[in-house]
C-alpha cells in the first residue's frame, strides 16, 4: 500500500512540476506578505498551464479536470464545487468550451471569487451596459409583454439571448424564440425575472442587463377565473395533475447539435405509478409526438440540430394521464459553429495569457511584479512558437490537412492552411457514411498523405478513412484531455504544439 502511495504522488509531482516546467519560473516574492498563497482553480489543461506559469510560487493551483477526462464534456463533483467555494480566483476558458462552468457558477457559494473566462482576453467585457427598456408596473395572465434590451455603446454586435428565471434561487434558463434585442411573450401565471445578454461575433458574452423583475397581478377577480378555468381543465383531462407536480432537472442552458440531452423527471410528492412518456414537438405550432424508447423517469435524446419542446407524462395503471410536467424548451445554439479551441493559436494564447495575469494581480495586488514578468516571459515563448509556425509553413504549396475533429480551426486560419474536418466540433458525434465517403473524394483530390486524430480521443474514424484511402494516419494534440501519453512523454502545451507542427509538415508541404 506505502508503495500505491509513492507511485500515486510520484504522478501528481510529475504533472505539477515536470509536466508544465515550472521549474523556469520567476521565484522570488514567492508568498503573500502574510506568507499565505492565493488559491487558483484552473479548468483544464492548457488554463491550468497558462496559470502556473504566470503564479509561479505566489499561488497554489489546482487542475479541475484531471488525467483521462475531457473537458468538454466533464461534470463537477460536490468535492470540485466545494474546493470552488474556498478559491480567490477561477480560470476557464470560455463558456462555448466548458459548458458546465454555468451550473458551476449558479451552485457556488463564495462573493469573492474572482472568475476569469481567459477567451475574452485582456480587456473587460463590462465596459458597456445593456438596458431592459419598456417594463410595466404589472402584467395580467395572458397578455403581451414587450420590451426592448438597448446597448449603451455603439457597436455592430446583434446575437441576443433572453434568459429567465422564477426567482433569484433559481437558474437561469434561455427564453426559446427570442434571439433578438426585442422580447415578447405571453405573460404566465406567476411573476419572474428575465435579463438579456449581447453576445460578440465569438459567441463571447459582451454586455448583459441586470435581472428584471415581471410582476404578474391578476388582482382578485381574475384569480377567481384562473381557479374556475382550472376546474374546467382538472375535469378535460380526466384526472391528470397540475403541471407543478412534476418537476424536470437536468436542463442546460444550451446544447450543440449532436449533444445528448439527459433529463429527469422527479414528481413532487410520492407515487406509486411508474409508466412514463417524453413527448417532444418543434413549437407549439406542431403537434407533440412520443419519443420512442423513453418510457422512464429518464429522458436521452440526441439533438438533431434544430430546438424543441419538451414535457413528460406520467400515467395511472388505467393508461390514465395522472401527471404531467411543465412545457421546457431545448435550445440547440452552435454559435454558428463557433470552434472554442482558441489556445490553439499561439497569437490568440497569448491574449489569454494576459486576462489570467489580470485576474491573479486582481487577487494579489502584492505580486504584480511576477505576475507580470512571468507573463511576459510566457509570451516570448508563445511569440516564438508562433514565428515557428510561420517559418515553417508560409512556402507550403500544398496546405490543406484532414482531420478527424474540428479543432484546429484557430490555427488553420492563422497560418492560411485548410482544414477538412471529417466530423464536427462535437466529439460524440459520428460523421454519416455519406460524410465518410465525401472526406475520402476530398483525401484522393488533394492528395492527402495523412488522416490526423487527436490525442485522447478514438482514432477508429481516421482509421477508416485511411483504409479505404491508402493514407496514414497521426496524432495531434489539442489538448482538452491530459491524457497518459501527455504525462509519460512530459508533454506541456509548448511541447505539445511543436510536435502538432512537426506532424503538419507531413501534410503541410
Amino acid at each position: 500500500m506505502n508503495r500505491k502511495m509513492l507511485q500515486t504522488l510520484f504522478v501528481f509531482l510529475t504533472v505539477t512540476l515536470v509536466l508544465f516546467g515550472c521549474e523556469s519560473q520567476n521565484t522570488e516574492n514567492t508568498t503573500n506578505n502574510d506568507g499565505s498563497k492565493i488559491s487558483v482553480i484552473a479548468s483544464f489543461l492548457p488554463m491550468y498551464e497558462f496559470t502556473k506559469y504566470i503564479a509561479g510560487d505566489r499561488a497554489d493551483v489546482q487542475l479541475m479536470v484531471s488525467e483521462g477526462q475531457d473537458a468538454h464534456q466533464f461534470e463537477p463533483s460536490a468535492q470540485d464545487v466545494a474546493a470552488v467555494n474556498e478559491a480567490d480566483v477561477f480560470v476557464y476558458s470560455s463558456d462555448e468550451m466548458e459548458y458546465w462552468t454555468k451550473s458551476l457558477f449558479n451552485t457556488v457559494e463564495n462573493d469573492n471569487l474572482i472568475i476569469v473566462r481567459a477567451a475574452d482576453g485582456p480587456e473587460k467585457s463590462d465596459t458597456e451596459s445593456v438596458q431592459v427598456e419598456g417594463v410595466a408596473d404589472h402584467y395580467h395572465t395572458g397578455g403581451e409583454i414587450k420590451l426592448t434590451a438597448k446597448l449603451t455603446g455603439d457597436v455592430d454586435y446583434d446575437h441576443w439571448h433572453w434568459y429567465q428565471r422564477a426567482n433569484a434561487d433559481e437558474e437561469w434558463a434561455v427564453v426559446s424564440g427570442q434571439g433578438t434585442a426585442a422580447f415578447t411573450i405571453e405573460a404566465p401565471e406567476d411573476s419572474f425575472e428575465v435579463r438579456a445578454v449581447i453576445y460578440d461575433h465569438n459567441h463571447n458574452v459582451y454586455a448583459e442587463s441586470e435581472p428584471v423583475e415581471l410582476v404578474i397581478d391578476n388582482h382578485d377577480s381574475h384569480a377567481h377565473e384562473d381557479e374556475d378555468h382550472a376546474g374546467h381543465e382538472h375535469e378535460e383531462h380526466s384526472g391528470a395533475q397540475a403541471g407543478e407536480e412534476i418537476s424536470i432537472v437536468g436542463l442546460a442552458d444550451h446544447y450543440h447539435t449532436g449533444d445528448v440531452v439527459t433529463l429527469a423527471a422527479e414528481m413532487n410528492e410520492e407515487t406509486e405509478f411508474k409508466s412514463w412518456n417524453w413527448f417532444i414537438r418543434e413549437d407549439a405550432d406542431h403537434e407533440w409526438e412520443a419519443v420512442p424508447d423513453q418510457e422512464t423517469e429518464r429522458f436521452e435524446y440526441k439533438t438533431t440540430g434544430e430546438s424543441f419542446e419538451a414535457k413528460a407524462v406520467l400515467y395511472d395503471h388505467d393508461k390514465n394521464v395522472h401527471a404531467e410536467s411543465q412545457i421546457i424548451s431545448v435550445i440547440i445554439d452552435d454559435h454558428e459553429n463557433q470552434d472554442p479551441h482558441i489556445w490553439l493559436d499561439p497569437v490568440l494564447a497569448q491574449d489569454q495569457v494576459l486576462a489570467i495575469r489580470n485576474a491573479l494581480i486582481e487577487a494579489d495586488p502584492d505580486g504584480e511584479a511576477v505576475y507580470e514578468d512571468n507573463a511576459e516571459a510566457f509570451i516570448e515563448e508563445l511569440k516564438a512558437l508562433d514565428k515557428e509556425y510561420q517559418t515553417t509553413l508560409k512556402d507550403a504549396a500544398h496546405r490543406a490537412f484532414v482531420v478527424q475533429h474540428q479543432a484546429f480551426g484557430y490555427l488553420a486560419d492563422r497560418y492560411d492552411l485548410e482544414q477538412i474536418a471529417i466530423g464536427g466540433l462535437s466529439t460524440e458525434v459520428e460523421p454519416s457514411p455519406s460524410r465518410i465517403a465525401e472526406i475520402a473524394d476530398l483525401v484522393q483530390e488533394y492528395n492527402v498523405p495523412v488522416i490526423y486524430y487527436q490525442q485522447g480521443a478514438s482514432s477508429s474514424i481516421a482509421q477508416t478513412v485511411a483504409a479505404e484511402t491508402g493514407t496514414e494516419t497521426a496524432v495531434l494534440y489539442d489538448l482538452e484531455v491530459l491524457s497518459e501519453e501527455l504525462i509519460e512523454n512530459d508533454l506541456g502545451y509548448l511541447e505539445a504544439m511543436r510536435h502538432n507542427l512537426k506532424a503538419l509538415q507531413a501534410s503541410i508541404k
